[in-house]
């Protein structure tokens, strides 16, 4: 049976276009799903703290940094468990809302989800597919000026996640609002 990550970032609860089209994703997946919502449960914001426990040997880490780690232990943990992950975002100024931007730092960890090698980085979160459902009230997706869906493309194949679909919302869920 599958695994399914589904994560919505649009702080849009009751009309927003990109959460009924991962929503729609997601139903025709099948399997078992995990769900994070962004704006439901928002995320914090990475701090020195937080990057220089990110760094610590994890058999010497002290309580207080494990601590720390431990919010993007679970994001990690959900990572790794599913098969696919569907992301629903609206593009927000030409990118992804800072609530999606929080979970992204919070999941990319070295020794973790990549590494480098002489080569350069290796993503470590490698055999999943990624579909990411894009909501857009005027910036044409896909476009040289849509800085999410490039953006999130790099980014989940820096960790790993090199099968990514972008599918523009407005395609597949009943337009109501982005």
């Amino acid at each position: 049976m599958t695994h399914t990550l589904h994560i919505d970032a649009s702080a849009n609860l009751t009309t927003s276009l990109s959460r009924a089209a991962s929503a729609k994703v997601v139903a025709d997946q099948g399997g078992t799903v995990t769900y994070r919502d962004l704006a439901r449960d928002p995320l914090p914001q990475i701090d020195g703290a937080w990057a220089d426990a990110r760094l610590t040997d994890p058999a010497t880490r002290s309580a207080e940094d494990a601590a720390r780690l431990a919010l993007s232990d679970t994001l990690i943990r959900e990572l790794q468990q599913a098969d696919t992950i569907v992301i629903g975002a609206p593009i927000y100024n030409f990118a992804a809302p800072a609530s999606l931007k929080a979970w992204m730092d919070l999941v990319a960890r070295p020794r973790v989800t990549f590494r480098y090698t002489q080569d350069g980085p290796e993503g470590l979160l490698t055999g999943k597919k990624a579909i990411v459902t894009v909501a857009s009230g005027g910036v044409p997706v896909g476009s040289d000026i849509d800085f999410l869906s490039s953006h999130l493309r790099f980014f989940l194949g820096f960790i790993g996640i090199s099968d990514v679909e972008i599918i523009a919302a407005k395609d597949i869920a009943t337009p109501v609002a982005a």
